[in-house]
């Protein structure tokens, strides 16, 4: 099994990142990479349950992933199970995320995301990539 974690220094506060990366109205702004839109989604990480997120690129392919939101503390972190879904709707290989938000010595926020249980150092780097290319979306909301 394969891990990723990625670190970021946001401008805004802890508690106002939270809300950007729990509730659905803030969520549906930056998640999934750049280029990406969500026809279809039920992102919601302020409390306990299921969620699901289906995004599409520019030529239509789809890309359902999906999985439960498994504890929420605010400001501090929200941990949720992610799987990919196939062609034929079937959940792959569950993995679990994690992001932790650190009050910074400026006011600032420190986020730390931590993406455990892939299933190969290549399914890592690909999701790698798909997160950075999401945070970036974030960074300039937080610290627009």
């Amino acid at each position: 099994m394969a891990t990723l974690t990625l670190e970021r220094d946001f401008a805004a506060d802890p508690e106002t990142v939270f809300a950007y990366v729990s509730k659905t109205e803030h969520l549906l702004k930056w998640w999934g990479p750049e280029g990406m839109t969500l026809p279809e989604h039920q992102l919601d990480f302020t409390s306990k349950g299921q969620w699901v997120s289906v995004m599409q690129n520019a030529d239509g392919q789809r890309y359902k992933v999906s999985g439960q939101v498994t504890h929420v503390d605010p400001p501090r972190s929200v941990g949720f199970t992610w799987a990919w879904h196939d062609e034929s709707d079937t959940r792959g290989v569950e993995s679990h995320v994690t992001i932790k938000l650190v009050p910074a010595a400026n006011g600032g926020t420190r986020f730390q995301l931590s993406h455990v249980d892939l299933p190969s150092d290549e399914v890592a780097a690909n999701h790698e990539q798909g997160w950075t290319s999401s945070l970036r979306k974030l960074e300039r909301l937080a610290n627009g």
